[in-house]
């Protein structure tokens, strides 16, 4: 077992990984064990001719665990288990595109805290009258890539604009981007000589000194162009540090894009991403509808989809792509 080789915890960010993962393993074997105990206690019950309410009582709720842990299943992909960077941009629709993406930033805030997991805003513009241009976050927890995966791409909202004196129905846009958090290295050749770094004042949040020091940090990857910007953290270093760790996910995913055109070309198949193409729709005007245009799935209750809950439209996603 690698945690009882000496010298494990000298290197402290490969070891607090490898810790974490060991952790949700443990908790996985535990979870399937207890469940399996109440499998075996129905089966005494019945042999026992237990009482029928509590036979019922019993296997509903092992029922509804089974299923919960059925879809754990479902997080085959090789990065599912790693935590997540997750960008917001606002696309066509003016100001009231930002003001979705921030009410997107929002919707994914709240379904963080209810999963308990950690977030924290790694970058953001904000729009010049209302919203943000595009927002940035790092979110911590179990299995945190394979459920956000299933978010990327376009939403589109449709309601009566609050920034239209007419109040006319306004049709907006806002591409959620997601990537994998990558550990050095890991499966990404990056080279330092390909990186220039900029730093400059931040303009967010974290007291007086992230403010009037140049602890924010610009990286652009010369043969690409890709761009990141982190300044949430007050120093410079920690900065560098996260948005290197994003330009890593970056980097995979054009990697992996380009392996998925080339399968494509020998398929002859090609598919082009188009910004109209959205995933979702959220209505608000002239009816109350979300809808998944990939599964299908769909819902009245807008306003407990934009509070966070949109579990279910994950789950949906995650079913299907293992039909």
């Amino acid at each position: 077992m690698q945690m009882t080789v000496p010298g494990f915890w000298l290197d402290s960010e490969r070891a607090q990984v490898i810790a974490k993962q060991f952790g949700d393993k443990k908790n996985e074997v535990a979870t399937w064990t207890a469940l399996k105990e109440d499998v075996e206690l129905i089966q005494l019950l019945l042999e026992e001719e237990g009482s029928a309410e509590e036979l019922e009582e019993k296997f509903l709720d092992v029922q509804a665990r089974y299923e919960a842990l059925e879809l754990q299943l479902m997080f085959t992909g090789k990065y599912d288990a790693t935590n997540a960077i997750v960008s917001i941009h606002a696309g066509a629709g003016g100001v009231d595109a930002q003001d979705w993406s921030e009410m997107l930033l929002r919707m994914y805030l709240r379904f963080c805290e209810q999963q308990g997991w950690k977030t924290t805003l790694v970058d953001e513009s904000r729009g010049a009258e209302a919203g943000i241009k595009s927002a940035t976050m790092r979110v911590e927890g179990t299995r945190v890539y394979g459920h956000f995966k299933t978010e990327a791409g376009v939403h589109r909202l449709v309601r009566q604009s609050p920034f239209n004196a007419d109040g006319l129905r306004q049709t907006s846009f806002a591409l959620v981007d997601v990537l994998p958090e990558l550990q050095r290295d890991e499966d990404v050749d990056l080279d330092m000589k390909d990186v220039r770094v900029d730093t400059f004042l931040s303009s967010g949040k974290g007291g007086q000194s992230v403010n009037t020091t140049y602890s924010a940090v610009r990286l652009v990857h010369i043969p690409t162009g890709i761009t990141v910007s982190c300044q949430n953290e007050r120093s410079q270093t920690q900065n560098k540090e996260t948005a290197l760790t994003i330009l890593r996910g970056k980097l995979l995913q054009r990697k992996l894009e380009a392996q998925a055109q080339e399968l494509n070309s020998i398929r002859g198949e090609v598919s082009s991403a188009e910004w109209g193409s959205q995933i979702r729709s959220y209505v608000l005007h002239p009816y109350q509808l979300v809808k998944d245009h990939r599964t299908q799935l769909e819902t009245s209750d807008t306003e407990s989809v934009l509070n966070g809950g949109v579990l279910p439209f994950i789950h949906a996603r995650l079913r299907q792509s293992h039909l």
